[in-house]
């Protein structure tokens, strides 16, 4: 379970209480994030080649997984899968998308980069994150939202210009999806700004087998807003991934 952007492996809490029960969970937090040392010169690449040392330590007798990636998390999926596909046997993304940047969205991504660099990675998250969550969420867990802003306010100004340098660069993946061959998940959020519903769907056709679930009450972090939905909507899909390969 691969966090995204400005998050670490804090971010899926709800879910590992009720996935440990019945799967073996590997949650890392990726370099910069959480406890994992920052490192120089990373992009999306470098993130999956590290996810694949993790899971060669994990699961040394070559067993595949099922990976779910949330928004920056699934850009890093999809490149893992693109390069090490029988490693895997099933695929998720969580408000993420196989589309590279279109030339609006990497504006706006370079307009933060220029924040950040500005105002510091404190004051970004503190005016980014409410962003992510659908309106009536913000308005009912304000409190929650305030404490994931202050969980995250160690971010270094440089692990966050990384990471936006990195979706920036990232290329299209639409043809991972088209030629990978086992089940792909997509939680969808109807509220979700970050990708967009619309966008989220244009893929969902791709894959030879898709999985597809819309969170109607959610924003860009259905794990949270939607928690007990997201939690059998997860279980469900790795039971039968399962099911499969046993």
């Amino acid at each position: 379970m691969i966090h995204g952007f400005a998050e670490d492996s804090n971010l899926w809490k709800y879910q590992v209480t009720v996935l440990s029960r019945h799967f073996q969970l590997i949650i890392p937090d990726l370099p910069g994030s959480g406890h994992s040392p920052f490192i120089a010169n990373a992009d999306i690449d470098t993130y999956s080649e590290i996810i694949k040392q993790l899971i060669e330590k994990e699961l040394p007798d070559k067993e595949t997984v099922s990976i779910i990636g949330h928004s920056m998390g699934g850009y890093v999926a999809l490149a893992f899968a693109e390069k090490y596909p029988e490693r895997l046997n099933a695929l998720g993304l969580f408000h993420s998308s196989a589309f590279a940047d279109t030339e609006e969205k990497k504006l706006a991504r370079k307009k933060s980069i220029e924040f950040i660099n500005t105002n510091g990675a404190q004051a970004f998250l503190k005016t980014s994150i409410p962003g992510l969550f659908a309106e009536a969420f913000t308005n009912e867990h304000a409190n929650e939202i305030e404490t994931q802003i202050k969980d995250v306010d160690y971010f270094s100004k440089e692990a966050l210009v990384q990471y936006y340098e990195a979706m920036i660069a990232r290329p299209d993946r639409t043809a991972v999806l088209k030629e990978f061959a086992k089940p792909v998940l997509f939680i969808i959020g109807e509220y979700d700004k970050a990708v967009p519903m619309p966008i989220s769907l244009q893929q969902t056709y791709l894959p030879k087998e898709a999985h597809i679930d819309i969170l109607h009450n959610s924003g860009h972090m259905g794990m949270w807003e939607e928690k007990e939905i997201s939690n059998k909507i997860l279980q469900e899909f790795i039971e039968a991934v399962t099911a499969i390969n046993t």
